[in-house]
Parts: structure tokens; C-alpha cells; sequence
């Protein structure tokens, strides 16, 4: 029978009451960590949370020991964060820092009654239900969250499901990949050492000269954001926000390359991006002169000098924005669109990073979500390519959709990108319908 994407997945059964804690394997340097403009931002104070559906499980036992082992080149992930006290009588927004305390990774253990085929069937949308499948840590707030927790849930037919949640102020996308295969490695090759060494410290990205003349404020941030008078909530209905997902193998993107008139060369990222951008604003019925910005994450580890280690195991991106009015949006010109996305990329030369590490020093300086449709890229980190031993998985994606969109891998086709986000019911069919109109010649609907 074939199952619904909302369907509620059966109630996973514990093995123990409470998880265990994951020590690393040996001793581990025991002081306090240090957390760059870039880690202690607002904006990053949420987990990342991965699901892995793999055919065959590992044994549970073998998960422990390599993640114990794993866990002393990523000692940072066994402490816990920790608020410095501001100096500023003032100012409540006391910084982060990571107490490196080896207290542990928290790891549960569960079944679940469902096959590995039967949840494929359900993959390709999250819903609420999933997230019995990670162990809820009950803290009173994020920063008493323990900074990496695992659920390995057994399936009836000999599979597993892991899920996985990390602390984004401690590493961003590209760290949590790194963590993630070194785990797997050693998982596989006991004996090996990591493929990338870790290196934690953070002050590369500490601003070298304070200036008493804080640099004007880049467009991906805004300072008060809490009191500005236009946001999205204003035109969003007031609905229960259901997750879309759309795949687009190279020849869909290789189409929506041609819709670019003039020809241009651009990336997968760009053109999707910004044809993912334009059917969002088409698909809000937001107001004509509305101005709206689409955020998205630059690598930047090559941006600085000194030059970053390999291997940095922090936060190592800034947003990059491109901004214009919901009119210009949905006129549909793609090339004008793609344009914007190429300057908000290009705009960020080595002095735009450092004043952007300068400015964010003033902690009223935020990330501008107010009219902003924020895209990650999962899909070149090589999230899809994990292998604990019994093979690479059958799915990977996010534990839950949000807001946010997610450009993700697709396992099995390396070209492909699957585009995740959540939006009022109401504006679901006519997203979908933007988002598909280039497949066809005609101008109608794909089917």
C-alpha cells in the first residue's frame, strides 16, 4: 500500500530510558574554546539535524567506539557552550564560547516498526512525526543543549535510520561533512587516523584592528531588526506551513539555463536559485514595490588573510545578498535575476569580509529574515556519499523542513538537486506550479 508523506511514522521504542554519553577515547585538551563573530551570531543558535536511511545497520556497538575515537579530533563536540558575561551593563546579549570539557556526545538507541522501503516511500517530504527519531534533550534552553546528539533507530527489515544534530555555532555545513565522514572513516578503518585534521581555533576570523567607525551595514544584515515596520508575516496567511519538494535532474537545469536570454554562463547554483527566488515571490501575492532579498552562504575560507588553515572547524561563511522589488521578480526575466545573484557573490571581495566580521562586533547588528527567503546548499558538501561499513544510504536529508530552503543532494545522481521548503498551504500548488512552468515548451504545467 502506498504510503501518504504526512502519514505518522509508528512510535520508536528505546532501548534505554536515557541516552548514553559518548566520552572520546582518550583524554582530551580541557580549556575554553573561543567563538568568532561568525559562530556567535543569533542566526546560527539552532542544531542542523541530518537523517540517514541506510539498507543494512551497523552495529551499535562499533558506532559507539568509532565515535569515541572520532570525538578526540573533534573534542569541541563533548564540551558544552557556555555564556561569557558581557562587560556592557547593557547589553544582554552575553557572547557564547565552548567549554571543552569532554562531557560527551549524547547517543540513543531505538527501533522502529517500518522497513527501510516503506520509509523511502515517505522520504521525500518531511513531516512533524520524524522527529521521534532524534532524542529531545530536555534543557531549558539551546544553550544547555548538548552540541552533538545521535538517534540510531533499528528498522524490522535490518536497516537503521541515524539522525544527527549539531550545533551550527560550533561548525557550518562544510564542518559537519567533515565530522560526518572522519566518523565514518574510522568507523570502516579502525586503525586509521582522520582524513582531515581538525583545527579549532577560531581567532583567523577575530577582526585585527577594532575601528571606532563600524563599517555601513552590508545588506544581509540590519541592525533592531525586532523593530522594523515591513516584514513577511504581514502578507504570509495565517496557515499551517507544509513542506514542498521539487527535483531537477541536469537536463531540467540544462532547460532552465536556456530560459536565460541573453545566453549567459552561470552555475547550477545561480539559475536555480534565482528561479527558486522569482517563483517565491510570484507565489506570496506580495506587494509590487516590496523590496526582497535572497540570502544565501559564501565559503570564505579563501576570502581572509592569514590564509585559513585546511580543515578549520568553525564557521567559515558569510551571507551574501541580492536584493530587488517583488515587481522586478515577477516579470520572470532570469538573466536580470541571475545577474543580481552573480553581483551579491561577487560583492564580497576580501575587505567586504572583513568589515562584515567588524560590524558584526555590535551585537545589534542581525541577520535581515524580515522579507528574505534564506537558501543553503547541501548538495556539494558530499553529505550523500556516507558509508559506516554496509553502504552508502538510500536517503539523506534534513530531519524537518523549515522556512529555510534546502538545495539537497539526490543519492545516486550527483547532477540531480532537490529543493526543500516550507509555505502556507494556501500557496503551495501555485509555488509548484512556477517552479515547473519552464519543463514545458508551452508554458503549461509540467506533469
Amino acid at each position: 500500500m502506498q504510503r501518504s508523506w504526512d502519514e505518522e511514522l509508528p512510535d520508536c521504542c528505546y532501548e534505554q530510558k536515557q541516552p548514553s554519553l559518548i566520552k572520546p577515547s582518550i583524554p582530551t585538551p580541557n580549556h575554553m574554546l573561543y567563538l568568532s563573530n561568525l559562530d556567535d551570531q543569533k542566526f546560527l543558535r539552532f542544531s542542523i539535524k541530518y537523517l540517514y536511511l541506510f539498507q543494512k545497520s551497523v552495529p551499535i556497538n562499533l558506532l559507539k567506539h568509532s565515535l569515541s575515537k572520532v570525538l578526540v579530533h573533534y573534542y569541541p563536540l563533548a564540551g558544552r557552550l557556555k555564556t561569557l558575561q558581557s562587560s556592557h551593563e547593557h547589553d544582554d546579549d552575553d557572547r557564547l564560547q565552548i567549554d571543552c570539557n569532554g562531557e560527551g556526545a549524547v547517543f540513543a538507541e531505538a527501533s522502529m516498526d517500518m522497513s527501510a522501503q516503506e520509509f523511502l516511500e515517505v522520504s521525500m517530504k518531511p513531516n512533524k512525526s520524524w522527529r521521534k527519531l532524534l532524542f529531545r534533550v530536555d534543557v531549558p534552553t539551546f544553550v544547555d543543549t548538548p552540541p552533538l546528539v545521535v538517534q540510531v533507530t533499528k528498522l524490522r527489515c535490518g536497516g537503521m535510520i541515524l539522525c544527527t544534530a549539531i550545533n551550527h555555532c560550533f561548525c557550518d555545513g562544510i564542518g559537519t561533512s567533515q565530522f560526518l565522514h572522519a566518523w565514518a572513516h574510522l568507523t570502516t578503518k579502525p586503525t586509521d587516523s582522520v582524513p582531515i585534521t581538525p583545527f579549532h581555533s577560531r581567532h583567523v576570523f577575530k577582526p585585527h584592528s577594532p575601528s571606532s567607525h563600524l563599517p555601513s551595514v552590508h545588506p544581509a544584515y540590519t541592525k533592531n531588526a525586532t523593530n522594523q515596520a515591513i516584514s513577511l508575516n504581514h502578507y504570509l496567511p495565517s496557515q499551517q506551513l507544509v513542506p514542498v519538494s521539487l527535483t531537477y535532474t541536469s537536463s531540467d537545469i540544462l532547460s532552465l539555463k536556456s530560459q536565460c536570454v541573453p545566453s549567459m554562463k552561470c552555475t547550477t547554483f545561480e539559475v536555480l536559485a534565482s528561479h527558486t527566488w522569482c517563483s517565491w515571490a510570484r507565489s506570496l501575492n506580495l506587494a509590487p514595490s516590496l523590496e526582497v532579498k535572497l540570502l544565501f552562504s559564501m565559503n570564505i575560507r579563501n576570502k581572509v588573510i592569514p590564509k585559513i588553515p585546511e580543515g578549520y572547524y568553525a564557521n567559515g561563511f558569510v551571507l551574501a545578498c541580492a536584493k530587488t522589488s517583488v515587481k522586478e521578480l515577477v516579470k520572470g526575466d532570469l538573466y536580470h535575476v541571475v545577474t543580481l545573484v552573480q553581483e551579491a557573490k561577487s560583492s564580497l571581495t576580501d575587505d567586504r569580509v572583513s568589515g562584515i566580521l567588524e560590524l558584526l562586533n555590535d551585537k545589534s547588528v542581525k541577520t535581515d529574515l524580515a522579507t528574505s527567503l534564506v537558501i543553503s546548499q547541501w548538495s556539494k558538501l558530499g553529505l550523500e556519499d556516507l558509508d559506516f561499513g554496509e553502504g552508502l544510504p538510500l536517503y539523506m536529508g534534513p530531519l524537518t523542513s523549515d522556512i529555510y530552503c534546502l538545495f539537497l543532494p539526490v543519492v545516486g545522481d550527483s547532477s540531480a538537486v532537490r529543493v526543500l521548503l516550507s509555505l502556507p498551504k494556501s500557496v503551495v500548488s501555485k509555488f509548484e506550479y512556477y517552479m515547473k512552468k519552464f519543463l514545458d515548451s508551452d508554458n503549461e504545467v509540467a506533469n
